[in-house]
């Protein structure tokens, strides 16, 4: 359940599904808000004052995707979630009193950043180094493992992407999702690509496909009170023989790196406080899932 919220915190959005094409209206209003900086080339990182118009302005635009627990619009209209929570906080921390949520699809967010359509991807984004080539990162918030949607009782006893290969089974997975990466790096040639868990239940329960493959907490929130299917015990993911770890942050334009760095210096008082935990757990988090890599780490 999410966190109390006192006049909404400044928060803004309509309800929508995981990941789903809603940005609609909402994000065409946040449209005609987008400064017109230049953004640097890619690779370019520069310093950057959008910390201080955020100040002067008194409000962050967020991209959000509709993927529980990491960020979604809740029943009341509310963007919630672990990453819209930490930024609510950190951006009250420097000086940022309200959050415009703009909600969009998943694939979206990384071009809708560059475009200038919103000032921080705020949707518990893997950090990754094709990812760290677009945009910068904060460090991560939280590491999770991955895990498979399956019909009741696991009838295939699908464990690893591996047995998806070695038993001939067809995979799903989400649109940009960082698992249809680590199914190809073990094999797998055919996945079948959904905009979200939602669509990825459905074509389990449907039989269209043997499995749907997600991040262990997206699909034991997506699975739960449902009798026609279950989540497989968490596994840690490979790429190349090596860990893979899903561990995700907040994604700043290159050209922002001041503001990157001010708001990487109040997550990790969050972190040090342990009041970061306490903004997570409602939505699923532990302390297994806190972590202390850093981008730098995951981006090389």
């Amino acid at each position: 359940m999410a966190p109390p919220h006192e006049n909404n915190e400044g928060f803004t959005g309509r309800p929508l599904r995981r990941r789903s094409l809603l940005a609609g209206a909402v994000a065409l209003g946040a449209l005609g808000a987008a400064g017109c900086s230049r953004v640097p080339d890619v690779g370019e990182i520069e310093g950057g004052s959008l910390l201080e118009r955020l100040r002067d302005e008194g409000t962050v635009r967020v991209g959000i995707a509709s993927e529980p627990p990491f960020g979604y619009v809740n029943e009341d209209g509310i963007a919630t979630g672990e990453a819209p929570e930490i930024a609510r906080v950190i951006f009250k921390s420097l000086g940022v009193n309200n959050i415009r949520a703009i909600p969009t699809e998943f694939g979206a967010l990384i071009p809708g950043l560059k475009a200038q359509q919103f000032d921080v991807v705020s949707a518990g984004m893997y950090i990754n180094p094709t990812r760290c080539e677009q945009v910068l990162f904060s460090d991560p918030d939280y590491v999770v493992l991955d895990s498979f949607i399956v019909k009741k009782g696991n009838p295939h006893g699908i464990r690893t992407y591996e047995d998806i290969v070695d038993k001939g089974l067809k995979l799903a997975s989400g649109t940009a999702y960082a698992e249809i990466d680590y199914a190809k790096d073990a094999g797998v040639k055919d996945i079948l690509i959904l905009p979200d868990q939602v669509a990825g239940l459905d074509a389990v329960r449907q039989g269209r496909v043997d499995a749907f493959a997600g991040t262990n907490i997206t699909v034991q929130g997506v699975v739960k009170g449902d009798p026609q299917v279950e989540a497989t015990e968490a596994f840690q993911p490979e790429m190349g023989g090596k860990p893979a770890y899903g561990a995700g942050g907040f994604a700043f334009r290159q050209s922002e790196k001041n503001l990157r760095d001010a708001f990487n210096r109040e997550l990790h008082k969050l972190k040090d406080s342990g009041q970061l935990l306490r903004i997570v757990q409602p939505f699923g988090f532990t302390k297994d899932e806190m972590t202390d890599l850093t981008a730098e780490e995951l981006c090389g």
